[in-house]
């Protein structure tokens, strides 16, 4: 799965999909080997959302979210 994905353009299968960041929800996936995706809607959204081990994707609704350094945006 790549990292950020445009909502409705990547199949999801029996991934769980969150709105939000919900570390119980996380770790349960992630024990039995779910992918997990997350929504995101800012540039933030996406950081956090992928600074989680067990999150796979980064779903969003923006296409200019797609070009985002992700380098750029955790070290500076």
């Amino acid at each position: 799965m790549p990292e950020i994905s445009l909502e409705g353009k990547l199949e999801l299968d029996d991934a769980l999909v969150l709105d939000r960041l919900d570390v119980d929800a996380l770790h349960d996936a992630h024990a039995e080997g779910r992918p997990v995706v997350v929504r995101a809607r800012t540039a933030d959204e996406v950081k956090a959302a992928l600074a989680r081990p067990e999150v796979a994707t980064a779903l969003v609704s923006d296409p200019k979210l797609l070009d985002l350094d992700l380098t750029e945006l955790t070290y500076g």
